[in-house]
């Protein structure tokens, strides 16, 4: 009878600790880089709060947005105190670097910047039930494990691109992409938002950039060349709900770096403004897709007073450190076979040419575009910016202090870096989201060829082939998301997830602690935060295949598929 008090009491102990509830499975996305696990847990349900009033105002922000996150999930609040979540900062870290320190009286965050403690608690998160990502009371194991966490990227450029000018994006759908970005630590926004098919970017000065350049009047239908819908199609952002995504991406660590391409990719300006190509037009904003012919004039010197002023406006809307000046595919153009490129032929660009003592042959036009790209340079560094252009500015005699981004495979960025010009590896091998992710094309939605799966995707090591020495000067990864083909959000987030967490493992960790089936398991996890968020992805990775997920064929079915698709 005596041993009965003792019993009862080790039954309520049994039933109190149990009634901690569960961690989940340490399933972050991407891995930290050094995370111990330990015995027992935090609850967080209702625990206490202690912010270090030396924390910037974008940090304490930051700590604020977890913490409301965390009552509503769980329906209680947090108290102000010692004894809890406790953010401090430790300016010894790195600018991206954390320290997390979780035992059962309480969890220690660390770090010296706005995004490190967006990291921190980034990763705190997906340490909890899915339901803190979404936007109502939830019941779950609320409960954090022990564990020390120390982490930090390794690549300094961890990019994401979005194509505006094929489809426009509102605002709203470009602050989701930017959501999905900043859950898994990604930290450049690479916004597309001029080409031939619609300028997006309202510049004051050339009202008609907008006006014009910003509709066409159909699009093609599929991949039916000669066809047009006759719906007419555009939009475009007024500089200041520019600045609004730009100030909502920097709140979430996020740098939006905008590209101008030039001086091909322009029919919709030389839509506007039709002085400014070789022949004086007309011209009219791009209803198909492909690559024009029609480019700027580098032989007209006001060509060149535009781009300023277009580039001034831009540098007042965007702060980033780069602009984005394109430069791909100015002699590329496809819709007319036969027709020689414009400055071939032009006069005012043979002018220019001789001036410079560029001799006629086939390496002419690219010694005239290094022209081009080196004033627009020279402008930008007077200005304390610098260019990043596709890999094409490498043709000819490119100017110090340009990067280059690495599209059409590896070796532009290899050769750059061998060059001593700085790279970010973007290859569409790899890294192009607009190629299709699934084999069975039938059940997949319209795209624009190619094929990308997830694992491929995780495979990808970007300094492969990288010169001894030339590391320092791969900057970073980035994939990119051309949208010809993609005209609504749910396709778009198909396209984009979970590709996105397979690239942030490739951008954020090192080597060793990459493993594709850790990853693959981890994705479940992830598809129930991406439900609460409300976004869409693809389930290839399970079996389930296009934006319906109808069943994959079997091995059998699918080789006899592929065979007759060949």
């Amino acid at each position: 009878m005596k041993r009965t008090p003792i019993l009862a009491f080790l039954a309520l102990f049994a039933m109190l600790s149990c009634s901690k509830g569960k961690p989940q499975p340490f399933q972050v996305i991407p891995m930290p880089n050094e995370v111990s696990i330990g015995k027992g847990v935090f609850p967080v349900k209702g625990a206490a709060l202690a912010v270090d009033p030396a924390l910037d105002a974008p940090s304490q922000a930051a700590v604020a947005a977890f913490a409301q996150a965390l009552e509503t999930a769980t329906g209680k609040a947090l108290k102000e105190g010692d004894g809890g979540f406790s953010f401090t900062l430790n300016t010894a870290l790195d600018p991206e670097e954390y320290t997390i320190s979780i035992n059962k009286k309480g969890v220690a965050v660390e770090a010296s910047a706005l995004n490190g403690f967006l990291y921190a608690c980034e990763t705190l998160k997906q340490m909890l039930p899915v339901e803190i990502y979404g936007n109502k009371k939830a019941k779950a194991d609320w409960v954090l494990p022990c564990a020390t966490i120390h982490d930090k990227p390794r690549f300094a450029y961890r990019g994401m691109h979005l194509d505006a000018s094929r489809h426009f994006w509102s605002i709203e759908e470009t602050k989701r992409y930017i959501d999905v970005m900043a859950t898994y630590k990604l930290n450049r926004l690479h916004w597309h938002l001029t080409d031939d098919q619609g300028w997006r970017i309202e510049i004051k000065r050339y009202p008609l950039l907008t006006e014009v350049g910003g509709w066409r009047a159909g699009t093609m239908v599929g991949r039916d060349w000669g066809s047009n819908d006759g719906i007419r199609y555009g939009g475009w952002y007024t500089q200041n709900q520019l600045r609004e995504v730009v100030a909502y991406a920097a709140a979430k660590g996020i740098t939006v770096i905008p590209e101008i391409d030039l001086p091909g990719h322009m029919v919709a300006a030389l839509a506007s403004y039709p002085e400014l190509g070789c022949t004086g037009g007309p011209y009219k904003v791009w209803e198909r897709w492909g690559v024009a012919k029609d480019i700027l004039c580098a032989g007209n010197e006001e060509v060149f007073t535009f781009l300023e002023n277009v580039l001034y406006e831009v540098m007042q809307i965007f702060p980033s450190q780069y602009i984005h000046i394109g430069g791909d595919e100015c002699f590329d153009g496809d819709a007319e076979p036969g027709r020689p490129d414009p400055w071939d032929v032009c006069p005012k660009c043979a002018r220019r040419m001789a001036q410079l003592g560029i001799r006629r042959g086939p390496m002419a036009k690219h010694e005239l575009q290094n022209y081009v790209t080196a004033r627009i340079q020279k402008y930008l560094a007077d200005n304390g910016r610098k260019v990043i252009g596709w890999d094409e500015i490498l043709e000819g005699n490119l100017q110090p202090g340009a990067t280059v981004m690495s599209w059409r495979g590896t070796e532009g960025g290899l050769k750059a870096s061998a060059l001593g010009f700085d790279a970010i590896m973007t290859p569409t091998t790899y890294l192009y989201f607009d190629y299709y992710q699934g084999r069975e094309r039938d059940k997949e939605p319209l795209g624009i060829g190619g094929y990308v799966p997830l694992e491929k995707v995780y495979s990808y090591e970007p300094l492969t082939g990288v010169p001894a020495g030339a590391e320092k000067h791969i900057l970073g990864v980035q994939a990119n998301l051309w949208t010809e083909y993609i005209a609504l959000p749910e396709h778009l987030e198909y396209m984009l997830l979970p590709r996105l967490c397979a690239l942030s493992e490739i951008q954020w960790c090192q080597t060793d602690r990459k493993d594709y089936d850790r990853f693959n398991a981890s994705l479940d996890h992830t598809f129930g935060l991406l439900d609460q968020m409300g976004v869409n992805y693809s389930l290839d990775s399970r079996g389930l295949v296009g934006l319906d997920r109808k069943p994959a064929r079997s091995a059998a079915d699918l080789e006899t598929y592929l065979e007759a698709n060949r």
